[in-house]
């Protein structure tokens, strides 16, 4: 069972209520990733292979392109979530200490006082179908307190001044932009390690050594993210966005859609136009 109670697009990224209890595979995003639990049981977010708790005390950061996914505490009976994947360019714009490539000090801490009053309303105003200036101000105090209470958990104070993740080897980044110039493609990985002149365990390696991904899932935050913006344009249908992507069919990227983003395509669409 997914649903979708809220979600709003903006310049900082995205925010949504989700109440679900289906696992998702692993995954990544290029935004900032926050995750908290606002009711139902107990959960779980591993981030790149480290236990992620999700309790009502509990906050689940995921840095920019660390991989994730998400266990269920019940598989029939939905836990209610607030989630925020928020664009770490538009956060250091108002934040001039916080670099692009800001992380996470540690990506499991634990609200403070300020952290639940920022949930509390911002869950507040998205049920209400509130969307204007004051959600976006919300939305960067909850950022800023939750980034602050990692460092302050880890005592990594270079965390907040991190630079991203760089791509070093030139076979790596020519590969990124083949994937992405070709994300509509059905694509082989094999393919790719082909034309980079490397064997298919030589280019994973080298892959996962540049990106902290593998390939396939790197390939596949490209998707998600192109999914999601022909999703909230509204001329095209489910059908022709699937076919866009390259998916056999559309219950192959319905499928798929879920797996990485927690519901429905039609039904996320449906609340990102109302």
């Amino acid at each position: 069972m997914e649903r979708a109670l809220a979600v709003h697009h903006g310049v900082f990224g995205r925010i949504a209520i989700y109440k679900f209890c289906e696992p998702m595979v692993s995954h990544a995003h290029r935004e900032a990733h926050l995750t908290f639990l606002l009711d139902g049981p107990e959960s779980a977010m591993p981030v790149e292979g480290v236990a992620g708790p999700l309790t009502q005390e509990t906050v689940v950061g995921c840095s920019p392109w660390h991989e994730h996914s998400f266990k269920p505490g019940s598989l029939t009976n939905p836990s209610t979530f607030l989630v925020l994947y928020v664009s770490p360019i538009w956060f250091a714009q108002r934040e001039t200490e916080f670099r692009p490539g800001m992380r996470f000090g540690t990506h499991l801490f634990y609200r403070t006082q300020k952290i639940k009053g920022y949930v509390n309303r911002l869950a507040n105003l998205l049920m209400m179908g509130d969307t204007s200036d004051l959600i976006e101000g919300y939305i960067y105090e909850l950022t800023r307190e939750s980034f602050n209470e990692s460092v302050r958990r880890s005592d990594m104070s270079e965390a907040i001044t991190a630079n991203p993740r760089r791509v070093s080897d030139y076979r790596v980044r020519r590969s990124i932009e083949a994937m992405k110039n070709k994300v509509g493609n059905t694509m082989v990985i094999e393919e790719i390690a082909a034309e980079s002149g490397l064997s298919r365990a030589h280019f994973f390696k080298l892959f996962k050594d540049n990106t902290g991904l593998s390939p396939n899932i790197y390939l596949n935050t490209l998707r998600v993210e192109e999914s999601l913006r022909q999703i909230v344009n509204p001329s095209q249908t489910i059908g022709v966005i699937s076919e866009n992507l390259g998916f056999s069919s559309q219950a192959s990227f319905s499928r798929f859609f879920i797996s990485h983003v927690g519901l429905a395509p039609g039904e996320y669409r449906q609340f990102t136009a109302s």
